[in-house]
């Protein structure tokens, strides 16, 4: 294509004021871009004061960045898109997302302000989330009271005693992977009119989308299985209701943690082969499992896949055959061989996230749920010798001998003890 002639109508700028303005809002091209462009400006111009005071008045059109973004808004569409949902917030983190929904689910209706009373919330959450309970709910005034969420009688009884105005859960919790029976606690939370809030972060929409269930809000770490190249950090909403959503859009711009229209473009790129992904990360997972759990430095192992999980067949009825990309296991030996073990790992990358293409390596306890006290991680079962591995995208055969290499020293332990 040819050069854009010079503008005879151009102002007769001096060259300073040229290398401020010159080829800037050129306007948009003709042709449409074939993916969202990065629009990194973080504020917009109208042709006069009244139509800028229209915008903000009516709520529409861009303004500024906090008030909304052309990349991200293309984001939170695919968010709702794919949870089926009337519309998505997206913000800098998990934990602010995660923060971000439970005060919209603890704003009355018809109101602006949160009123968290009584948060309901499972006994098994990823660590941080139960230091954000604890410390800005409880440390405000709230009452937080933790439950066995994944027993249905447990459950029934907590919401029927607590009557709360939030009930928050994991569908598929971090790190023992016990599974969420959604559509029963969608019904207990409607007999006292609670708002289910779910952290769905390791099921995606690929196996379970919860909103369709009935659910309030979903909730994922976009750095995780949505990004899913551990090089962008992020996270999103979505809400069931246009009053929740109209609530998330209100309250995000008072929060100010916004999601850069740079992250936003990542997380999108990588939505478009989670589904691929999940596939490969899941059929990977299960051969995982399989071959731990017949290892004998291998204590237990922790996988809705496995017959014996006591999750296994809620699981298998509502995640459409597959049984997520995460296996955790606990190691004959304790904490020295949960080290060792991890140290040997050549493969597998020590990291402390997980959904990554990459298989990736953690123990809980000094990780996800290291600010615990070590009574509170005892409770919910999370011992020193947990294991926890994300598994990738990578060939089975070569996972399984990495895990064969960093147990067989174990293995040979454990032979000689017995």
């Amino acid at each position: 294509m040819s050069p854009t002639p010079p503008d005879p109508n151009a102002p007769s700028w001096q060259l300073e004021t040229s290398l401020v303005h010159a080829g800037e809002r050129l306007g948009a091209p003709v042709a449409q871009p074939t993916t969202t462009p990065i629009y990194g400006s973080t504020t917009y111009l109208y042709p006069s004061l009244a139509e800028l005071d229209a915008a903000f008045t009516s709520g529409e059109g861009f303004l500024y960045t906090r008030y909304g973004n052309p990349t991200v808004v293309a984001l939170e569409t695919a968010i709702a898109a794919a949870e089926a949902a009337r519309g998505a917030v997206a913000y800098a983190s998990g934990m602010a997302a995660l923060y971000a929904a439970l005060l919209a689910a603890a704003t009355p209706r018809g109101e602006t302000a949160p009123r968290p009373g009584v948060i309901l919330a499972a006994r098994d959450l990823y660590g941080s989330t139960m230091v954000l309970l604890d410390e800005l709910f409880a440390g405000r005034g709230a009452t937080v009271v933790y439950a066995d969420l994944c027993d249905p009688a447990v459950a029934e009884a907590a919401i029927m005693q607590h009557q709360p105005q939030v009930v928050l859960a994991e569908t598929l919790s971090n790190p023992l992977l016990y599974v969420a029976d959604v559509a029963a606690l969608v019904g207990h939370c409607r007999d006292v009119g609670a708002r289910l809030v779910l952290d769905a972060t390791l099921t995606t929409p690929v196996l379970l989308r919860p909103l369709s269930l009935g659910a309030d809000l979903v909730v994922h770490s976009a750095t995780k299985y949505l990004a899913g190249h551990g090089d962008v950090a992020g996270g999103v909403v979505a809400a069931r209701s246009s009053l929740l959503h109209a609530t998330l859009v209100r309250q995000a711009r008072l929060l100010g943690a916004s999601l850069g229209p740079f992250e936003a473009q990542q997380i999108q790129r990588g939505m478009k082969t989670l589904a691929l992904r999940m596939e490969r990360q899941c059929a990977n997972a299960a051969h995982v499992a399989s071959f731990l759990a017949q290892h004998p430095a291998v204590a237990q192992v922790y996988y809705p896949g496995l017959a014996t999980h006591a999750g296994h067949h809620l699981a298998a009825s509502t995640y459409g055959g597959h049984f997520g990309a995460l296996v955790s296991c606990e190691l004959h030996g304790g904490a020295i061989a949960a080290a060792s073990f991890v140290d040997a790992l050549r493969l597998f990358l020590p990291a402390t996230t997980l959904g990554d293409i990459y298989s990736l390596v953690s123990v809980p306890a000094i990780a996800s749920h290291r600010e615990l006290t070590p009574a509170q991680r005892a409770e919910r079962g999370i011992s020193p010798a947990l294991v926890r591995l994300s598994i990738g995208i990578e060939a089975i055969d070569d996972l399984l001998a990495d895990l064969q290499q960093a147990l067989f020293p174990l293995g040979k332990d454990t032979g000689n003890r017995e």
